[in-house]
């Protein structure tokens, strides 16, 4: 198991741009698929986007589609989501998540797939 810490969350206007990290513990980050949810007051927790261990391959959910990207940076123990055109629909208290994976090119895109979870950090997006 890795260890997960999120950050970068705050306030931005509708149309900015954050960009979240989440740094993980441990030396064998580059064997762990990694992925991004969200989950707004009242609703539940939600895919936003995907990457596998080797960072070749991603997955977005539609809904960020064309606005947000994820990076990883497996020097670092670091995984990235560059959210940009930022909408109120995009508010949420967003998770880092984390799975070990076999196959370096394979993603996961279904919460409880993941097994590492960090605490999560607030996007709030004003109209």
């Amino acid at each position: 198991q890795v260890q997960l810490v999120e950050s970068g969350g705050g306030l931005v206007q509708a149309g900015g741009s954050l960009r979240l990290s989440c740094a993980a513990s441990g030396r064998t980050f580059s064997r762990y698929a990694m992925g991004w949810f969200r989950q707004a007051p009242g609703k539940e927790r939600e895919f936003v986007v995907a990457i596998s261990s080797s960072g070749r391959r991603t997955y977005y959910a539609d809904s960020v589609k064309g606005r947000f990207t994820i990076s990883r940076d497996n020097a670092k123990n670091t995984v990235y989501l560059q959210m940009n055109s930022l909408k109120p629909e995009d508010m949420a208290v967003y998770y880092c998540a984390a799975r070990f994976s076999i196959y370096s090119e394979d993603y996961y895109k279904a919460a409880g797939d993941y097994g590492s979870w960090g605490q999560g950090t607030q996007v709030t997006v004003s109209s």
